[in-house]
């Protein structure tokens, strides 16, 4: 939780320098308020909640949402919770308003530096350019079911992801098909927006851009851990690089968004 929320601060004022960036009681608020929604993000901050505190903490968040232009999502970590909020959390949340997305899985590791990987069908290109972000973006969209100008909102025009950020390419045949990025947070490297096209899935090739970006991270930083948050899909894949699951996560939409 606590690399979300330092992590996307940097990434929302990326995107814009006045977006809802705030600590509020039990809350994190990180909104850039644009079309790709990952920008658009609320997470639970207390550990131990109960369930009327977590009733409150829900209807704070969906308050704070209804109150946007883009759609975003609430991310919750189970572990915060106490046993009987766990329990009672997907109700809580319908009766606040807010419906369930899709689940996550928090995932940390110390197993820094990897060797540079390879793949026989790619080449890796570091993202350094406005066209290599517009590449990232549209994998991004196409990986996750936005649209292309959604996810290119996200990423395009951006001086962090081209020179604050390991971000990394793979190309097949000169053709951009999978991308993975790290970037130092408090002493780790955090893993973000690992995307293969849809069409070039199970070949190994988000595995191997994945090992890409963590390890020109870990040679530009000397960090030896690593965090990430991963989906369903990447989900069993990571651990194959060093990736140990230690939180398991819900995400949230407003349910009339």
């Amino acid at each position: 939780m606590e690399q979300l929320a330092v992590v996307w601060r940097a990434m929302v004022l990326d995107r814009d320098p006045d977006a809802d960036v705030r600590d509020l009681p039990g809350i994190a608020v990180r909104w850039a308020d644009c079309r790709f929604p990952f920008w658009n993000c609320l997470t639970l901050t207390e550990s131990g909640v109960d369930p009327a505190l977590m009733r409150q903490r829900l209807d704070e968040a969906a308050e704070i949402m209804r109150g946007k232009k883009r759609p975003g999502f609430l991310w919750v970590f189970d572990d915060l919770l106490r046993d009987d909020a766990r329990a009672a959390l997907d109700d809580a949340a319908q009766r606040a308003g807010l419906a369930y997305a899709f689940p996550g899985t928090g995932m940390a590791g110390d197993f820094l530096p990897v060797p540079e990987p390879s793949h026989p069908d790619l080449t890796f290109v570091r993202v350094s350019t406005d066209a290599h972000l517009l590449a990232y973006a549209d994998l991004n969209s196409r990986a996750y079911g936005f649209e292309p100008e959604d996810g290119r909102d996200g990423l395009a025009g951006s001086a962090l992801w081209r020179e604050g950020v390991h971000a990394y390419l793979g190309l097949r045949e000169g053709t951009p098909v999978t991308c993975a990025a790290s970037v130092e947070a408090e002493g780790r490297l955090f893993v973000a927006l690992v995307a293969t096209d849809p069409a070039f899935e199970r070949r190994g090739y988000g595995e191997a851009v994945t090992r890409k970006a963590l390890h020109e991270g870990a040679r530009a930083t000397g960090l030896t851990r690593a965090t990430l948050h991963a989906t369903a899909a990447g989900a069993p894949v990571y651990p194959r690089i060093g990736f140990v699951p230690n939180s398991p996560m819900r995400f949230y939409a407003l349910a009339d968004a």
